[in-house]
């Protein structure tokens, strides 16, 4: 596995569980890391054999991965997340190992506001890139489209595999109970969101929803990190919301709060196919989620299991976090919703895209 970093986000997470899904299957499993520094670094290097390449940004990382590639060749290589699914092939090539490249956000959103110029740098290295790979996965039908717009590649030439749910076994009543505490004092419902605090995920929209809820005491939890964190915190202050809104930080493992939450909501702007969303229903926690590309429809059964509202609304937000609260989703039906997205089911997914990526040419060689 190439990784940019061993960061503790969604995308290093789940990556983390397939390293030890593939390792279980009696696979050896190496972690080439770009830069391995971040919370997730103990971790990785317990799952599988982790190699610092110190190669942070790209230019030197394609040469520090060509060199570790011809030094000794693995039987595949898998990389996630621009620009790190072009550096892969393209170092492997000279290498003669078979890369499988995976995108886990909608990337023309995410680099909107970069340019022209760096769009167009987008488009090409992408149709470099996944071209020279023998296999493609997007994380959600979204993504895979947008993908294969930027790419010039048909929307077949990427299989599709969701993030799989989390299997830790339920957290006990004392951690549950220890959780409830990390709210603001009150009676009033519990509102969750889980993410880093930058611009995609929207806590501003959050903020002005709750502050139009009529949920009488309406408590909200902001688990996550991130540059925005004063200015957040400065918000909350003027919108007179600071004794109704917490931001702890960072949580490991925020599997309790999910339990202790009365509603988890997510109001991103764009998204791959949110992590969050899938741990909030697996802990039978009711959701709302903006309808933002690509992901949460997908996850949410087009409305099914969650209610989506559309992006940047905060009037809307705002009432459907009062419906939720007012109609709960049954936890039953919310763990339903994503009873597929088990760790065997999806890693064993992977494994199969890995075997075939082995004995497939690449777009480029056809």
């Amino acid at each position: 596995m190439l990784m940019p970093t061993l960061a503790g986000g969604g995308y290093e997470t789940v990556r983390l569980r397939l390293a030890r899904h593939f390792a279980a299957r009696g696979h050896d499993v190496a972690v080439l890391a770009m830069s391995a520094e971040g919370a997730l670094a103990p971790r990785f290097a317990e799952a599988a054999a982790l190699e610092d390449l110190r190669a942070p940004r790209a230019r030197a990382a394609l040469g520090a991965v060509a060199r570790r590639l011809r030094a000794d060749p693995p039987d595949v290589l898998l990389a996630g997340m621009w620009p790190a699914t072009v550096i892969a092939p393209l170092a492997a090539r000279r290498a003669g190992v078979p890369v499988v490249v995976s995108e886990h956000n909608t990337l023309s959103r995410q680099y909107a506001g970069w340019g022209r110029a760096h769009r167009a740098a987008l488009r090409a290295s992408l149709a470099l890139g996944h071209r020279l790979a023998q296999a493609r996965v997007a994380v959600s039908a979204g993504v895979a489209a947008d993908c294969a717009r930027l790419a010039r590649l048909p929307e077949g030439a990427y299989r599709v595999i969701r993030n799989p749910r989390p299997e830790a076994p339920p957290p006990d009543a004392a951690a549950v109970a220890a959780a409830r505490a990390a709210w603001p004092p009150g009676d009033g419902p519990r509102l969750l969101a889980v993410g880093s605090l930058k611009r995609q995920k929207r806590h501003d929209l959050l903020l002005a929803a709750l502050a139009r809820s009529t949920a009488a005491g309406a408590r909200l939890l902001v688990l996550g990190e991130g540059p925005l964190r004063d200015e957040l915190a400065a918000r909350t202050r003027d919108a007179g919301l600071a004794a109704r809104v917490a931001w702890p930080g960072h949580v490991a493992d925020p599997t309790p709060h999910y339990r202790a939450a009365d509603l988890f909501v997510l109001a991103s702007d764009y998204e791959g196919m949110p992590n969050v969303l899938v741990e909030a229903l697996a802990q039978g926690a009711g959701v709302v989620s903006t309808d933002c590309p690509s992901g949460p429809a997908e996850i949410l059964g087009g409305g099914r299991h969650g209610r989506l509202v559309p992006t940047g609304d905060a009037a809307a937000l705002a009432c459907a976090i009062d419906d939720a609260l007012a109609r709960p989703t049954p936890p039953e039906a919310a763990r339903a919703a994503v009873a597929g997205l088990d760790l065997p089911t999806v890693g064993d997914a992977w494994l199969d895209v890995l075997a075939q990526a082995r004995r497939a040419p690449s777009i480029a060689a056809r």
